[in-house]
């Protein structure tokens, strides 16, 4: 579940082991009991033995030779999650850490189940649920502050219920590269569920009902960004214009930002639904086979000549 990956993920993070946490390393700063030392206004404080500044600690944090650094590929929140275990560390003890986490990513970790447990996180913003094995995401167990929800790359093939109880305030929705066939899931992605949804990633999945698709989206009115590429409906001739024209707030299509002079090449297609048509053209090009006998070769055999004759058949198979 993604409670236990968070779980196991905190832990990997060490936020209680030095140079993080409360220990003998930083004990006189967080010690109730012990008065303020004195010195001279403008002077650092010496700190006792045995003892790191705050500094030291966060440059083992921080310092790509240190052994307690983070991978470079580390998030942003991970970071600063540690960051705060050294200056703060009682705000990140135990289930104090659900009330400061705004972001968590949790990818290529197996997860299966999105359980209640992520409930606790009361101020989660951004959700990363990429390359897992999610097949079903239930909405009531996603906390109503999410803002970002990614699960590029699981099994996801139906929004029902997803789109149960939705986070209201949604702004981009990633479900790239998963198992997503239309028409049936294309009533799914209007402003009924999705009303502040700005950002929006379909890409490879199986969406083949363009018309339909488009008739959906065009009720998400801040809507800006949109990735279909990687679907059957992106071979379609038409495919980029009818889409530039219908959706006339639209930003940027495909990772390709969409400028006036493109907008004003496409102005009147969505008019026009007739040029859509339900079929693509393919054209494969064959550059080199090697090991196949060339035909033009061939010798001629003589007239009357008793030598075998060995005849080759090929076929060739195209998988979409």
């Amino acid at each position: 579940s993604v409670s236990a990956a968070f779980w196991e993920h905190l832990r990997h993070l060490g936020l209680q082991d030095f140079p993080c946490g409360l220990g003998s390393w930083n004990k006189s700063r967080f010690d109730a009991q012990t008065s303020p030392r004195g010195g001279q206004p403008g002077q650092e404080e010496a700190m006792p033995l045995g003892e790191e500044s705050p500094e030291a600690l966060l440059e083992l944090l921080s310092d790509w030779h240190s052994p307690w650094a983070l991978p470079p590929d580390c998030s942003p929140q991970d970071q600063h999650l540690r960051e705060m275990a050294v200056l703060t560390p009682e705000l990140v003890r135990g289930s104090r850490v659900f009330q400061v986490l705004r972001s968590l990513r949790i990818v290529g970790k197996g997860v299966e189940e999105v359980d209640e447990g992520l409930l606790q996180l009361q101020q989660l913003e951004e959700l990363i649920l990429s390359a897992n094995r999610i097949s079903r995401i239930t909405s009531a167990n996603l906390p109503r502050t999410l803002k970002v929800l990614e699960l590029c790359c699981n099994a996801v093939a139906d929004l029902q219920d997803l789109c149960a109880q939705p986070p209201p305030e949604l702004q981009h929705l990633g479900l790239g590269y998963n198992r997503l066939c239309g028409p049936s899931q294309d009533k799914y992605l209007t402003a009924d569920f999705w009303p502040n949804l700005v950002s929006l990633d379909l890409s490879f999945n199986n969406l083949t009902d363009l018309l339909g698709l488009v008739s959906q989206l065009s009720s998400l009115q801040k809507l800006r960004v949109l990735v279909l590429q990687g679907n059957p409906l992106a071979l379609i001739h038409t495919y980029r214009g009818f889409l530039v024209d219908s959706l006339p707030k639209l930003s940027i299509l495909d990772d390709i930002h969409i400028g006036p002079d493109e907008r004003h090449r496409f102005h009147g297609l969505a008019r026009r639904p007739e040029l859509i048509r339900s079929e693509a053209r393919v054209v494969v090009s064959i550059g080199e086979i090697r090991g196949v006998p060339d035909p033009s070769a061939r010798q001629q055999l003589e007239v009357g000549s008793e030598a075998p004759v060995i005849t080759y058949s090929y076929c060739v198979t195209y998988k979409f």
